[in-house]
């Protein structure tokens, strides 16, 4: 079994013998949001699933269409500020 089988596998896609794969949409979702990072390109990112760069834009099609629902995007590592709210009572 080579890295990539055994990748796909990981996350839970099914392999087939005749190199045919059954991706979960959770897969395809997590692919297209990898897309969508800043500075990620369509190219590095099927190749790394091993996938046609024209299949994941298919998949991301979808999601667009909200037929492919992408998970949460990760905070950023940030702290978040909050500003103080002063109430009062309106002057006569």
């Amino acid at each position: 079994m080579d890295t990539q089988t055994a990748f796909l596998r990981s996350l839970g896609v099914e392999v087939f013998e005749s190199g045919h794969r059954r991706w979960p949409d959770a897969v395809k979702a997590q692919a297209v949001a990898e897309t969508l990072e800043p500075g990620a390109m369509v190219n590095a990112v099927a190749e790394r699933y091993g996938v046609k760069p024209n299949q994941l834009s298919a998949w991301r099609c979808l999601a667009k269409q909200g037929k492919l629902v992408l998970p949460a995007a990760e905070p950023p590592d940030e702290s978040t500020a909050f500003a103080p709210l002063v109430v009062c009572d309106p002057e006569p």
